[in-house]
């Protein structure tokens, strides 16, 4: 049995987006974050239960853990290295545990608490092992994460859906930076796109970014997942772009997006942490962007923007 190595990173509960965000730097694919600040009032809002299990009310309110998990070809030290160095310069108090998990616990367990969810207006996101739901009348994106991040669930993604269904029409070419599950992407041609470009340098994230568009009955080259780097591979300009990604990554690519764009393309940005958002918006401003919408949730922020 393959085993890989979890790094729990416990800190205090209202820095734990950040150390989240953080640790989704150093791998690939997905995070899960334990937060029972809010445990009754997300149990009635999500569930619409009061009645909650004993063990869940024992957790201690006050602090967060972020959970990553690291392959056993990767050494876990150098994550631990880098989420050392930037939870102390973000001056973030924290302490690290590592231990040993397969990876069959870690890529199932969590399945448990991914259930059908709408998003924005249009939008039902259905994980491929639910056949018990309601569309509504709402576009079903069928999805299996795999182990590349993106379900929907998180407030990155939904920011990032919400403004991109108010985006597309049958002539829209899309661009996804930074692709993952490929779930913008998806989205992107659920909601008439006519065709979308995904990218990402993960050959992992670009396998299950285009699993998931056979889910959807989305095939080359209507729907075409590219393995490498931006300015390499892609080429032309595209009328939406968007990037779900952290606020590092979206200064360094804003400077190459442009060449993607037009005088009337979107350009969508997320992943940002509020306090990272004044960085990003100086790049964008130093970039010729203006911003046309904001969104914003639980710390969370995502960008529309066009060239001026």
């Amino acid at each position: 049995m393959e085993n890989w190595t979890e790094i729990k990173i416990i800190v205090p509960v209202e820095r734990v987006d950040e150390a989240g965000a953080v640790a989704s730097m150093t791998v690939p694919y997905g995070i899960y974050i334990e937060d029972y600040s809010n445990l009754e009032e997300e149990a009635m809002e999500i569930a619409k239960i009061d009645l909650i299990d004993e063990d869940l009310l024992a957790k201690d309110r006050t602090v967060g853990i972020v959970h990553i998990y690291i392959s056993p070809e990767e050494n876990p030290q150098e994550a631990v290295s880098f989420i050392e160095d930037r939870l102390t310069a973000e001056n973030i108090q924290y302490e690290i545990e590592l231990g040993n998990c397969a990876r069959e616990d870690w890529e199932n367990n969590w399945k448990q608490y991914f259930k059908p969810i709408n998003v924005g207006n249009k939008l039902l996101i259905r994980p491929v092992w639910i056949d018990d739901y309601n569309a509504d009348g709402r576009v079903v994106l069928n999805l299996e994460p795999g182990i590349a991040f993106g379900t929907g669930t998180h407030e990155t993604t939904r920011l990032c859906l919400e403004a991109l269904e108010n985006y597309i029409t049958n002539d829209t070419h899309m661009l996804d930076v930074g692709c993952g599950s490929g779930i913008l992407s998806v989205a992107g041609m659920l909601f008439g796109a006519r065709d979308v470009i995904g990218v990402d340098i993960d050959k992992l994230a670009v396998k299950v970014a285009i699993e998931n568009g056979k889910l959807n009955g989305l095939e080359y080259p209507s729907y075409n997942m590219i393995v490498g780097n931006l300015i390499d591979r892609v080429s032309g300009t595209f009328d939406v772009v968007t990037a779900n990604i952290v606020a590092d990554a979206i200064i360094m690519l804003t400077p190459d997006v442009k060449k993607f764009l037009t005088k009337d393309s979107v350009y969508i940005v997320s992943g940002i942490i509020d306090i990272r958002e004044d960085e990003v918006l100086s790049c964008l401003a130093e970039n010729d962007f203006k911003i046309i919408n904001r969104r914003t949730e639980n710390g969370w922020v995502c960008l529309e923007c066009k060239l001026n």
